[in-house]
């Protein structure tokens, strides 16, 4: 009964003894030239990348965490290689690793910043109301136009409208703006300030309906416009300009407080800006 039970013993320290080679080689994704290369460091170059894979919209190939494994033992590789040959004892490398020091704890002071300084719904609500009030003061414009490179080409086109021809043929027919010409000189909404000054000016005067009286000279030709219809600027709804209002105004936080930091900063140096 006694050899029974030592020899448990004995079989359950083996056991034991053969499981920690196992669990310490789990925690490690290679052991190069007897040095341990950890998973953690595998795991968070992965995080890195699809990080700032996401922020750019890429998609990654399939094989992508191998490829990354692959990666941090090669580099594991190289890393010996460069120490056992002094490198990282000379000067250029002391001065490369205080930048790179410097650029992870700024990065990491502006991921702090940003955690803890969340946008809120609220603030994103209120920067909506405020650009839909804006908006709201403004019009949009609907109109037609027909242009040509000469000044007595356009007078003929208005007389002709103004005799009861269609405006939308003579566009087809005559004009040199060949994307609009196609649906009879139709520019579709836009807001007055997208077309150049003079066009502008003429388009904003003309009723509802109206055709310009006399030809509108620009720096493409002379056009021929008419007024289709007039509205106030049509704003998109909250949930669709959402994300891009987050991101602005965290710019805005960003910004703030990097300027704040400068700010508060005690030093002889003059910045240009």
């Amino acid at each position: 009964m006694k050899k029974s039970v030592f020899a448990i013993g004995v079989l359950s320290l083996a056991l034991g003894a053969a499981l920690l080679p196992a669990e310490a080689t789990a925690q490690n994704v290679a052991i190069v030239n007897g040095k341990a290369v950890p998973k953690s460091r595998v795991d968070a170059l992965l995080e890195q990348i699809k990080r700032q894979a996401d922020a750019s919209g890429r998609t990654l190939p399939p094989n992508f965490e191998r490829l990354v494994s692959d990666q941090v033992v090669l580099n594991e590789i190289f890393t010996q290689e460069a120490e056992r040959r002094g490198l990282a004892a000379t000067p250029e490398y002391r001065r490369q690793m205080e930048l790179v020091r410097q650029n992870v704890l700024i990065q990491a002071l502006f991921q702090d910043f940003e955690k803890k300084n969340p946008v809120t719904d609220a603030e994103i609500k209120a920067e909506y109301d405020k650009f839909k009030a804006q908006a709201g003061q403004e019009k949009e414009y609907r109109a037609r136009h027909i242009l040509v490179d000469k000044e007595e080409d356009a007078k003929r086109l208005i007389a002709q409208i103004k005799g009861g021809a269609s405006f939308e043929d003579l566009a087809k027919k005559n004009s040199k703006d060949t994307g609009s010409a196609v649906n009879g000189g139709d520019l579709d909404w836009a807001e007055a300030n997208v077309y150049v000054p003079e066009f502008s000016q003429a388009m904003v005067k003309l009723s509802k309906g109206q055709v310009t009286d006399a030809p509108v000279k620009s720096q493409f030709g002379y056009h021929v416009i008419k007024l289709e219809d007039v509205r106030d600027v049509q704003f998109p709804p909250l949930e669709e300009v959402k994300p891009q209002i987050q991101q602005r105004l965290q710019q805005q936080k960003m910004i703030e407080f990097r300027d704040s930091l400068r700010k508060a900063a005690r030093t002889d140096y003059k910045f240009e800006q």
